[in-house]
């Protein structure tokens, strides 16, 4: 097993990608913290992981945006597994509007999110992984952390933004055992996805089933969805990692919708 006994917390994992990393934790030995805005959906998640392989599950109360509740979600799971070994920073939303309508409101909720998300959790998993000598960050980027899309400049900015930081925790890390690298999604059928269907198809003037064939799969080479398994392989990949070879690196995982 990849991760037999690794302490790993999956931020935003009660439901979508997140789930599905923590399944395939979970399925590899890890003992995963479910870190979520929701508690009750968070423990119910929990519960389900436990019941289907035997492993340690915690659910923790956390918005990645409070840097009080992030300490204290980081805390509790070093209260429980004596450890951190791997985070996977995945909590996020979407909200797309043109940049002249794009409430500055909505733009500070995004980059917190995402961003100021990715930095919290980073800041306080890295002195436990640094007292290890050992541990691996990982960023839910996206395609957009390569390309831009219309309708999207903050969560296009923000996921531009995490390579920045994976870069830079990768390059103090390495001596001290720590690897930090970015995972690029193309468009995964989640909740969050589906949201942006009917908003798109209004912004863009076209159906929701043209924003599906052409804005979200057109430039796929097999007209395909990216899957939370596909995200969770790779989630995997990096976390079962050993060496530096690949710290700092982002994969770019989207039937093609980017390549590099």
């Amino acid at each position: 097993m990849k991760l037999k006994d690794k302490s790993c917390i999956v931020t935003g994992a009660a439901s979508g990608i997140g789930n599905a990393i923590a399944h395939k934790y979970a399925s590899e030995g890890g003992k995963v913290a479910i870190a979520d805005l929701n508690l009750e959906a968070a423990q119910k998640a929990a519960d389900d992981i436990q019941a289907k392989y035997g492993t340690e599950a915690l659910a923790v109360a956390m918005d990645v945006t409070s840097e009080d509740q992030v300490n204290a979600g980081v805390a509790q799971v070093v209260e429980a597994w004596g450890a951190v070994d791997v985070l996977v920073s995945n909590a996020g939303i979407q909200i797309v509007n043109p940049v002249e309508n794009f409430a500055y409101a909505d733009w500070k909720k995004m980059l917190a999110i995402h961003l100021d998300g990715a930095f919290l959790t980073s800041k306080a998993v890295l002195p436990h992984m640094y007292a290890q000598k050992s541990g691996s960050i990982i960023f839910m980027g996206s395609v957009h952390s390569k390309e831009a899309s219309p309708l999207k400049s903050a969560y296009v900015t923000a996921k531009h933004g995490l390579l920045g930081l994976s870069r830079v925790i990768a390059k103090e890390g390495g001596k001290k055992g720590v690897r930090s690298n970015v995972i690029c999604p193309g468009f995964v059928r989640t909740p969050l996805v589906d949201k942006q269907i009917p908003e798109q198809a209004r912004e863009l003037g076209i159906s929701e089933e043209e924003v599906i064939s052409r804005v979200m799969l057109g430039q796929t080479v097999d007209g395909e969805f990216t899957t939370v398994d596909d995200i969770a392989e790779v989630a995997l990949f990096f976390a079962g990692f050993q060496t530096n070879a690949l710290t700092g690196q982002s994969l770019v995982a989207s039937h093609g919708w980017f390549m590099e």
